[in-house]
């Protein structure tokens, strides 16, 4: 695509994501989250793209206590190595804007879901399982907050960032910028779990159990730097979401 096409705009999306796989597959993460980054972020300096905007991630925040989370915070303690991965790609980017003058933008997303989600993601085996009266793992006894955003405000988001090149600025005169696409309204795992309960009108059967290794208690992002770029964005409320998402898993899979 490089070599034949002209690129003014580049959006990097693909990553080998999920905290807890990267635990027991930590070399592919490093193939897809590092290498096949550098291979697209090489293919950018040497095609001269405008804008190259990529996926960083809310696990980059690792083991910060400080709520919410803020794109000044110090993010130098990763819980996992996919967060680890994700902080190198910010790295990355910033060092090819400083040697090449390449303008970026990470977008750190907080726990995406919607219609054509990640299989492997916790509210995907939940619907599945609940409609199908297997029991579902309620890791951190349920009481574990994200910062659940509906996929078409991350969609809006990044649409809206696109034509935003970042200005010059920092040390080594850098075009880099990074962002929270969150909505700043964590909800618990146990009240997220309820909500899908109520749309399918089943309750579910669940196992509770300690948290995961990689996993951090709390995530919920601070908006406010996207919110001067983008204007009032409108977030879609945790029901409306999951009633979507519920209705799409039945339309496709049942």
């Amino acid at each position: 695509i490089f070599n034949n096409t002209k690129l003014d705009y580049v959006i990097h999306l693909a990553a080998q994501a999920g905290v807890r796989y990267s635990i027991d597959n930590p070399f592919e993460y490093i193939s897809s989250n590092i290498v096949g980054f550098q291979n697209i972020i090489e293919g950018c300096r040497i095609k001269g793209v405008k804008h190259f905007l990529y996926a960083s991630s809310s696990s980059v925040y690792g083991l910060n206590t400080k709520i919410p989370f803020s794109e000044n915070d110090v993010t130098d303690s990763p819980a996992s190595l996919y967060a680890a991965t994700k902080k190198s790609n910010e790295l990355v980017a910033f060092t090819y804007s400083h040697l090449y003058g390449l303008p970026s933008t990470g977008l750190r997303f907080f726990t995406v879901y919607g219609p054509w989600g990640r299989p492997d993601m916790a509210y995907y085996k939940f619907v599945k399982n609940i409609i199908t009266g297997d029991y579902i793992n309620v890791f951190g006894n349920g009481k574990m907050y994200r910062d659940f955003t509906y996929i078409d405000d991350v969609v809006n988001a990044i649409l809206k960032l696109i034509p935003v090149i970042p200005k010059i600025h920092g040390l080594g005169s850098v075009q880099t910028e990074i962002y929270n696409i969150g909505n700043k309204k964590p909800h618990s795992l146990e009240y997220f779990i309820e909500t899908i309960e109520a749309k399918l009108n089943i309750t579910a059967k669940k196992k509770y159990k300690d948290m995961q290794s990689g996993d951090v208690f709390s995530t919920a992002a601070d908006n406010k730097k996207l919110k001067k770029i983008t204007g009032d964005l409108k977030y879609t409320d945790l029901k409306t979401g999951i009633s979507n998402f519920v209705d799409w898993y039945k339309d496709y899979y049942l």
